[in-house]
């Protein structure tokens, strides 16, 4: 007896959300999701990802149906306008989403994924920067269709084994991770409270780079990656200044983190400002495995995070203190876990 078996096809959703949202706000906004479907990922500050696969025999609705659905929920109840891409797996939805204006809704059909994603620019993909797309263009690689034309070992030459590989799978249209539900309101602290009231602009400098070093090591030990930096600095008349960033791309890699930390510090200007405590905090988190890491062609990059798994080996044997990046904070930043609102 043969037995025959069949796998339901997957159908994901990507919407953006036209709005300024507060945390609180964004939370609405999930929870309205789960009343569509109970697989909605949260991708934070203004864009919130759903599996539609299960839901559709209960609402009896069509795919493109159940989306349209969801932007009348966000409209009718919260005045939230939003565009959407809906496909068959999480970076074509991505994709899709940012391809359509707002109001929109661009579906792409698994069996039109190829044709759709061919004639589109290899910046299109997530992960491809700047650097990435001169270097393919330099050899006449500027679309998406191309790309997959290309031998593999061709492309190997050009990227290498690993980034060959890793924008094959995308340019073909693969993304095997599923949608995670996740609480958005999860978040990381890391504070230094100085002895004294500090005038010293170097020892700023370093107590921000160890506080930013410090929640590099906890974002990876819980396998996520922060999308926000918000730096507050506490003078001595116990007034505070805050600034927050957006990073490039979600990441736990340490010297990304710092490098924001610090920009965020030059832009307060303290110069001689009194100042007795400093915190960070990294927030938009999102599970390490559900992130995309921007591809580079810089072998310096490779070397650092090697280098930084193996300080972080160090310090899970011998101890938090084993290895500390250069002019960091000494053992006295405090490192303050949060999830929850």
């Amino acid at each position: 007896m043969t037995v025959k078996t069949t796998t339901r096809r997957r159908h994901m959703a990507h919407l953006y959300l036209h709005a300024a949202l507060s945390e609180d706000q964004y939370d609405d906004v999930i929870e309205l999701m789960h009343g569509i479907t109970p697989h909605v990922q949260a991708v934070p500050p203004d864009a919130v990802q759903l599996d539609l696969t299960s839901a559709l025999r209960y609402f009896g609705l069509s795919p493109y149906d159940m989306v349209q659905l969801a932007k009348i929920r966000l409209k009718a109840l919260y005045g939230i306008d939003s565009s959407a891409g809906l496909a068959g797996n999480r970076m074509l939805a991505a994709m899709a989403a940012d391809a359509s204006a707002p109001g929109e809704t661009t579906w792409v059909p698994a069996e039109q994924a190829a044709a759709w994603l061919h004639p589109r620019p290899v910046t299109a993909l997530p992960g491809v920067g700047r650097t990435t797309a001169s270097a393919l263009g330099r050899y006449g690689l500027h679309t998406i269709g191309q790309v997959v034309d290309v031998p593999p070992a061709t492309l190997q030459r050009l990227l290498g084994a690993g980034q060959a590989r890793l924008l094959t799978e995308r340019a073909r249209g693969h993304d095997p991770r599923p949608v995670t539900p996740t609480e958005p309101a999860a978040y990381l602290t890391a504070d230094l409270a100085l002895d004294r009231d500090c005038l010293d602009p170097a020892l700023h400098h370093r107590s921000v780079l160890g506080l930013a070093d410090r929640i590099g090591q906890r974002l990876r030990g819980d396998r996520r990656v922060a999308g926000r930096i918000t730096l507050t600095v506490r003078y001595a008349d116990r007034s505070t200044t805050t600034r927050m960033r957006t990073l490039p791309e979600p990441t736990d890699h340490s010297p990304a983190l710092a490098a924001t930390a610090l920009d965020l510090l030059a832009s307060l200007g303290l110069q001689r400002a009194r100042v007795r405590a400093f915190t960070i905090r990294a927030d938009a988190l999102l599970p390490a495995s559900g992130a995309y890491r921007q591809l580079s062609l810089d072998p310096r990059d490779a070397r650092a995070r090697a280098a930084e798994a193996a300080a972080d080996g160090a310090r899970r044997r011998f101890g938090a203190q084993a290895v500390r990046p250069a002019g960091g904070v000494g053992p006295g930043a405090r490192m303050t876990p949060r999830a929850g609102r």
